[in-house]
């Protein structure tokens, strides 16, 4: 093996590590119909939050997001739909509050919380789609 060689086979190894650990994490999007559909297309999990800018809780589901988004072990998407915008999506879900969150792996819900604020329980609710 070559000096450079033994110099960047570690070095290569890091950046792999880097990358993969960020490829675990939460990943928080606005809600789109198309990226909603292509995750569960894909069997993948997604999970869909139900905000309202002018909710008090949905502000502190915000910050608990803000953390779990830091977090490995979450690789999914978590799509925030505005809640007063989109009544279709509400109406198909039968959504009727705001800061309410669906998970799903592929097109099968697994759970939902209305409400909940605490990371921990948000962090449970989403690992039932992994």
């Amino acid at each position: 093996m070559t000096p450079v060689a033994r110099i960047l086979r570690p070095l290569l190894a890091l950046a792999l590590a880097a990358l993969s650990s960020l490829a675990q994490a939460l990943t928080i999007e606005p809600y789109s119909a198309q990226a909603l559909t292509a995750a569960q297309s894909a069997g993948r999990p997604v999970a869909v939050l139900f905000h309202a800018d002018w909710c008090g809780t949905c502000k502190q589901q915000d910050k608990a997001f803000a953390q779990l988004r830091t977090e490995t072990g979450l690789d999914m998407v978590l799509l925030v739909a505005d809640y007063d915008r989109e009544k279709d999506l509400r109406r198909n879900l039968n959504v009727r509050s705001q800061s309410t969150l669906v998970v799903f792996r592929g097109s099968v819900e697994k759970t939902r919380v209305g409400g909940e604020t605490d990371p921990g329980k948000l962090r449970a609710a989403l690992r039932t789609a992994l």
